[in-house]
């Protein structure tokens, strides 16, 4: 089923033309991204489609019954209600539902309402009615949905009373995402939802997308992320869109493909013309070739000349090089413990050596303290135990997360320049130029940059720097998926030593030769990139079940054998009680044989049968003991049958 279709849209804001001749179409179970650079136009089109904004022809079509839900980037859930409340509020009409099954059965309850069978019967098929379309709904898991979805992005930690205008700015934007995932629409628009999700969230969501039972429209510049949920590609490049069928790496990889195909025919097609003019040019004039000159003029007159093709647009173009090279041993840590004024340590039980050309990517989830390692080192915080050990000639260039919201009233020109004012202008503004910046671009006032253009310019500052050990605070935020994809090189040919922060599971592939796991047990060390890790960290989960499996049956045999011997020596006990009871009945046998035997021969004296109250006596006497010898008898046969 097509739940959208997209024909020729045309997008103008004032005189500048955004967007031209966009085609995009959904179906159902699609997955599909959007990409393209910074400032394409892919936020745009995304609010024409969900209706926040107009466009200025072209068309956009879908069924009436299909539902659309958009949430833009870093859109905070902004509410007085708690995490909790906020949640059921997407399950209003379900529980309005639930609430009238609960009228219904209170007077289903009523004894009156059988009084009149009809009626009775009506409130029965009601009822059941009502019943089916609550399951069908999904009465009966709404609550474990909310459940579900608030533990997979981290909330479960929380109290769920927990009011929503408490939380920080980050959380509000999960919490947004949370809500939006269940409210379950047939067409699911996200502008880069992975914005504030460590590694593990990340992960989850993967997942759950994967399995989403609608249609899904994303931009994302992750794209690990891209590769795991995507099957459609569209690309808005020059104001237009390409689609493309498969991930994101299909997408680059068909991208290339078509290109060169492109170029192979252009060239072809123009080695034609050449060959076709060539001869025009020689014969022409000459009496005995110009009809044949002539055919070829018309032939080449006719042929649909092909545009060149374009290949990429301009790129960021830069390196990192250094001044000097380091020793072999970069820093070490010993037990560094870090701690915020009157608080408990934030990471602590800190040891690692960091060696030279190192690629050390550190992972860990969100507010464990990654940061705050980079800033310990940097010595922007003392640690409170332990101490690190730099090795000779080292010098570090810092990235820090928060240098792309850089608020500078200079121009950016002024602010390369001011802190290198011996390079000529001509130099700074050609480092500008490498980051894109050109022309009047390099006039603008700092502040009023977009969050790319701040870190492309803190990426100049410190190129500029030549630093031979770069701690990076996740350098890809902010970043385009062509701004990574050259960052990305300029690293990897990059001759020191690299310790980085990265939510960015792609960029960790291609940069790390190892990776930091920080928890609250310390610090971990694998080699390799980050499949390796996973795989490795799969590996020690899967031993540590293992190891636990094994530990259970151990316990398992160990309490099978006490059990064993528990219940032997409790056999033992049962069959010593069994033999003294058996001793005890057979003592009180014999003595109630003694006494009716004595009873008898009491009956026997004349003085005794005589008296008629005595004889009663005795025969009462007896027929007690009688009774009490039955009884006794049948549990020494008993107990005797329990023996054999």
């Amino acid at each position: 089923m097509i739940l959208l279709q997209v024909n020729q849209l045309k997008k103008y804001f004032g005189a500048d033309l955004i967007l031209s001749n966009i085609k995009l179409e959904v179906q159902s179970k699609d997955r599909i991204a959007l990409v393209g650079r910074n400032g394409a136009g892919k936020s745009t089109l995304l609010k024409m489609i969900s209706g926040q904004l107009s466009y200025d022809s072209g068309e956009i079509i879908k069924p009436k019954s299909v539902t659309i839900d958009y949430l833009a980037q870093d859109t905070g859930l902004e509410s007085n209600l708690s995490i909790w409340e906020e949640m059921l509020t997407v399950f209003a009409p379900l529980r309005k539902l639930e609430a009238n099954l609960r009228e219904l059965e209170i007077k289903m309850g009523d004894p009156s309402a059988f009084h009149n069978p009809t009626d009775y019967e009506k409130l029965l098929a009601e009822y059941d009615h009502l019943q089916v379309t609550f399951k069908e709904q999904g009465g009966y898991q709404y609550e474990a949905d909310i459940r579900s979805i608030l533990h997979g992005f981290n909330f479960s930690e929380f109290d769920y009373n927990t009011s929503i205008s408490s939380l920080s700015g980050g959380q509000k934007t999960r919490l947004a995402l949370c809500k939006l995932l269940l409210t379950k629409p047939d067409l699911l628009i996200l502008d880069e939802p992975t914005n504030h999700l460590d590694i593990s969230t990340l992960t989850w969501l993967e997942q759950y997308l994967q399995g989403y039972p609608g249609a899904l429209l994303i931009v994302s510049h992750d794209r690990y992320f891209l590769d795991k949920v995507v099957n459609q590609v569209y690309e808005i490049e020059r104001k237009s869109s390409t689609k493309f069928v498969g991930n994101y790496s299909n997408y680059l990889k068909l991208k290339a493909e078509n290109y060169e195909i492109e170029l192979k025919k252009y060239e072809k097609q123009q080695d034609e013309v050449e060959k076709l003019k060539d001869f025009i040019a020689r014969n022409l004039v000459r009496a005995s070739t110009t009809k044949r000159a002539q055919s070829r003029r018309k032939q080449l007159q006719r042929m649909e000349l092909m545009d060149r093709p374009l290949g990429d647009e301009k790129s960021a173009s830069f390196k990192f090089e250094i001044d000097r090279q380091s020793g072999n041993d970069v820093l070490s840590a010993k037990n560094i413990s870090v701690a915020y004024e009157n608080q408990d340590p934030i990471i602590k039980n800190i040891n690692f050596s960091i060696y030279r050309e190192d690629s050390i990517a550190l992972v860990g989830p969100n507010g464990i303290g990654k940061s705050t390692l980079l800033k310990a080192i940097i010595n922007r915080l003392q640690s409170v135990e332990g101490n690190f050990h730099y090795g000779s000639h080292v010098t570090i260039g810092y990235y820090d997360q928060q240098q792309a919201n850089l608020t500078s009233n200079k121009r950016v020109l002024n602010e390369l320049w001011d802190e290198y004012p011996l390079k000529p202008e001509k130099e700074i503004r050609t480092v500008l130029g490498n980051f894109l910046f050109t022309g009047d671009d390099v006039l603008k006032t700092v502040s009023t940059l977009s969050g790319g253009e701040k870190a492309r310019l803190a990426l100049a500052k410190l190129m500029l720097e030549r630093s031979n050990f770069l701690i990076l605070d996740e350098p890809t935020n902010h970043l385009d998926l062509d701004s990574k994809e050259v960052l990305e090189n300029a690293l990897v040919d990059y001759p020191g030593t690299i310790l980085f922060v990265s939510h960015d599971r792609y960029f960790i592939n291609r940069i790390a030769t190892k990776v930091f796991e920080l928890s609250t047990d310390g610090l971990t060390e694998f080699l390799g990139d980050y499949d390796y890790y996973l795989e490795k960290k799969n590996e020690m989960i899967e031993l540590a079940q293992l190891e636990q499996k094994e530990l259970n049956t151990k316990q398992k045999v160990t309490i099978q054998e006490k059990t064993s011997y528990e219940q032997d020596k409790e056999a033992k006990k049962l069959e010593r009680q069994r033999k003294r009871r058996i001793e005890e009945i057979e003592l009180e046998i014999s003595s109630i044989e003694e006494k009716l035997e004595e009873n008898e021969q009491f009956l026997c004296d004349p003085e005794v049968y005589q008296d008629h109250e005595k004889v009663q006596q005795i025969n009462d006497n007896n027929k007690q003991l009688s009774d009490k010898l039955d009884i006794l008898m049948e549990e020494w046969e008993s107990l005797h049958e329990i023996s054999g």
